[in-house]
């Protein structure tokens, strides 16, 4: 076995977006040793790209907000398969979470009287988004990084986590992955781990994630023991880049349409007034200049309809598309010319201004965006204590996009940031509770680290095997054709299927060339993740045998009372001895699926579920 470099610390956390940064923070303040692993280096996180704000019911744009409508919110938004003690934590500690960023340094946008402005999103009662612009996320992962480095957290950057290893009890106590730079081995040592590595969308032919979010924590963690939850629930958000095809999928903040940005079709019809459920609107709009005194009429806190609960707007845009009304490069517009003025636009969505430009040619100050429904977030991940964050693996907790729960179905926009900064820091702290609580030398098991590297070097040792481009290529094809924003149980089966064929293949993947930034090699060991998701996610959406939140049965296009009373619980199970899969990890095929009974909400919060005033 080649030899490979050590570092051993108190606490560990692998993913450096907000999530990781926050965890680390807490962690290091608590007195531990505390190491940041990230894939890429610090401060190009994928939180970056979370351009509209963090939901925190500050109350400064409407003092009636509170955290219990934030809480009725997040619970309504996510269909009520959220867990509903980490809705209620988030609602009541996202504000003294915005807050300390402010403390740390995070400029905000203000309003006259120099409070933190807040803008409307969808889904939300009220402007409660703490916003920079369309750079919300850049701003957090900028204070945080600073916070973090001035604390003195230890970062070791461009390394890629292959898995997490165990000690002789089958606590988890590190990990081993590679230098990306050098492709030399590390290992880790520590008396507990988190896991912040972010969302899954890479196995999505379209999509908003980068490069990164290839679902390593999630498959690590499930190797390791623990187990995910509502996998099947992957947000497709509404308004992704549909030209030109080199950026098809791209983010289009919902900060637009915050900012009262519209959607039409070919026809240059406001088609969002055809589409809103009942629950949503005391009134139908019959025409745009009715629709435009809908959405200013906030003395009765109703919303445009462009601000629908994001998997209600994507359904939406696809029926339109399908019925023929699209536009020409298959999506519909998005106008937010008519509504603003350019100097608006400029200062407001400045990001949006320039990509746009640079990218598509398309000036928006002056024309529409096409824009389409494209793979976004992970609403699921894995299982995870509300207050603690602790996962079923012993050792393990994890936070942000990975960990399953806080929103159900459906997440609603702005609250990951506000999920990074909540459970991050829980997450930060019972990681070091648990590291305290472990005494005398921690070991891991050499032969999980032996297994790992010769895995991860077996693409070399093959002459003749698949091109690793090839498998991902034909696997986005599959996620995107099969387990798409519509599903039905025949094509969840075919992807079933399908999965299982490119697992063989990729166990069978071949790399050229040397160690030093291998992307072929580095998409190789990427594999493996990929496929363990995506399984989950076909499974889970096979079993699911309704339609709820981001989640759309074709066959059965309504939710099922009984099916909502259940989360589905995945896992590999610890007695498993099949090594079978991708870069010797489990089969995919082990994966097994059981029903849960969600968590009973007391009676006080359940209450806040039945009233009904119009959004």
């Amino acid at each position: 076995m080649p030899e490979y470099e050590t570092h051993d610390f108190d606490v560990i956390v692998i993913g450096a977006g907000g999530a990781g940064l926050r965890a680390a923070i807490e962690a290091n303040a608590k007195g531990l040793r505390t190491a940041l692993v990230c894939k890429s280096l610090l401060g190009k996180a994928h939180t970056v790209m979370a351009e509209g704000g963090v939901a925190a019911a500050l109350g400064n744009v409407y003092p009636e907000d509170n955290w219990e409508v934030h809480f009725r919110d997040t619970m309504r938004g996510g269909k009520m398969l959220n867990n509903w003690r980490m809705a209620q934590l988030h609602a009541q500690e996202a504000p003294d979470r915005v807050r300390e960023l402010e403390e740390w340094g995070a400029l905000f946008d203000r309003t006259k009287d120099g409070l933190i402005l807040q803008r409307d999103f969808g889904g939300h009662r009220y402007a409660r988004l703490a916003h920079v612009g369309d750079r919300t996320g850049l701003e957090m992962i900028r204070t945080l990084q600073q916070k973090a480095v001035a604390d003195g957290v230890e970062v070791f950057m461009e390394v890629k986590v292959l898995r997490l290893l165990r000690d002789a009890d089958g606590v988890v106590s590190g990990a081993v992955g590679y230098w990306r730079p050098s492709g030399e081995f590390v290992a880790f040592t520590a008396k507990s781990v988190v896991l912040a590595t972010g969302g899954i969308g890479r196995s999505w032919m379209y999509t908003t994630n980068s490069w990164e979010s290839t679902g390593d924590g999630v498959a690590m963690a499930l190797w390791a023991g623990a187990d995910a939850i509502e996998m099947e629930c992957v947000q497709f958000h509404p308004t992704g880049m549909v030209w030109p095809m080199s950026v098809r999928g791209l983010l289009v903040t919902e900060a637009v349409r915050g900012d009262g940005g519209v959607l039409r079709n070919s026809d240059g019809k406001r088609f969002m007034f055809d589409y809103i459920p009942e629950m949503f609107a005391a009134e139908t709009a019959d025409s745009e200049a009715e629709g435009d005194r809908w959405y200013d009429d906030h003395a009765n806190n109703r919303r445009p309809p462009e601000l629908l609960p994001r998997d209600e707007v994507a359904r939406s845009i696809n029926s339109e598309v399908k019925a023929g009304r699209g536009s020409p490069h298959g999506g519909v517009f998005l106008d937010i010319a008519s509504r603003l003025s350019a100097e608006d636009i400029r200062r407001r969505l400045p990001s949006m201004y320039h990509q746009f430009k640079e990218l598509a040619g398309v000036d928006i100050t002056a024309e529409a965006m096409e824009v389409g429904p494209t793979c976004h977030y992970a609403n699921g991940g894995v299982r995870v204590d509300a207050d603690s964050t602790a996962t079923t693996a012993p050792g393990l907790f994890a936070a942000g996009e990975l960990a399953g729960g806080l929103h159900g179905s459906n997440r609603l926009g702005g609250n990951s940031l506000s999920d990074l900064i909540v459970f991050g820091r829980r997450a930060g702290i019972g990681a070091a509770e648990f590291a305290e609580g472990r005494t005398g030398r921690v070991t891991v098991d050499e032969g999980e680290v032996a297994s790992a590297i010769s895995a991860a070097l077996a693409p070399f040792e093959r002459d003749g095997g698949e091109n690793p481009y090839e498998v991902h290529h034909d696997l986005q094809t599959t996620m995107q054709d099969l387990v798409g924003i519509i599903r039905t149980g025949s094509e969840l089966e075919e992807a079933m299927g399908k999965i299982e064929a490119l697992e063989e293949r990729a166990a069978n993947v071949s790399a050229s060339g040397g160690h030093q930034y291998n992307p072929g090699w580095n998409l190789a060991t990427d594999l493996p993740s990929m496929l363990t998701v995506s399984r989950c996610v076909a499974q889970g959406a096979l079993n699911r045998k309704e339609s709820r939140g981001g989640h759309t049965r074709q066959d059965f296009p309504r939710p099922d009372p009984e099916m909502g009373s259940v989360n589905f619980v995945q896992g590999i199970p610890t007695s498993t001895t099949d090594t079978s899969g991708a870069g010797g990890t489990p089969s995919v095929r082990s994966i097994t699926i059981t029903p849960v009974p969600l968590p009973v909400m007391p009676d006080e919060l359940m209450a806040l579920m039945e009233l009904k005033e119009a959004y």
